[in-house]
């Protein structure tokens, strides 16, 4: 993954926990890099390595901090880094959906070696939006709530999820 969501993942739990906390969490994952770079790419594992320690650490299920990490990654890093783009994706959730593999494809254009999840509308109806995710890496399920529901905040709406099914074949211990 990219060293931006390793910053995300640094600057949730700093905002939430404190910096102490943060060395805490790199200190049991094993991760001696102390500066992300946003553009570089990591391996996945190392974000793994950190979910699962932060998880340990502040005794939330990984789960929870994945859906708060889509969360902030919406509602701060989107906005920091993505802005223009994500004021032009849509003015409203669906449109935002129904937009969001053009957005990716913008995304791609600053990290070439972008491997993005897809989204794909099956059904729209009037309160409702049936939505497939799929994605090469496993057990981000509940990253993807976080991301809908900070999504849902930025336009101004309330949703309610229900998971249908899980596709992952190999979950991550730790983070499902």
């Amino acid at each position: 993954m990219y060293g931006l969501v390793n910053k995300a993942v640094q600057g949730l739990v700093i905002e939430n926990y404190g910096e102490e906390t943060w060395d805490k969490i790199r200190e049991r994952a094993n991760v001696d890099v102390e500066m992300f770079i946003s553009n570089e790419s990591y391996k996945d594992s190392l974000t793994y390595d950190l979910l699962v320690a932060a998880s340990e650490i502040v005794n939330q299920p990984a789960s929870e901090l994945l859906r708060l990490l889509g969360h902030y990654w919406i509602t701060e890093i989107a906005v920091q880094h993505y802005g223009a783009m994500m004021d032009a994706g849509g003015n409203s959730f669906v449109e935002f959906m129904r937009n969001l593999p053009n957005f990716h494809g913008r995304v791609a254009m600053i990290f070439p070696n972008l491997k993005p999840p897809t989204f794909t509308i099956l059904k729209e109806e009037k309160n409702s939006l049936h939505l497939v995710y799929e994605s090469a890496r496993n057990g981000l399920e509940m990253f993807v709530v976080g991301l809908l529901e900070g999504l849902a905040k930025r336009h101004g709406i309330k949703i309610k999820i229900d998971q249908s099914e899980f596709k992952s074949t190999q979950p991550v211990e730790g983070v499902n």
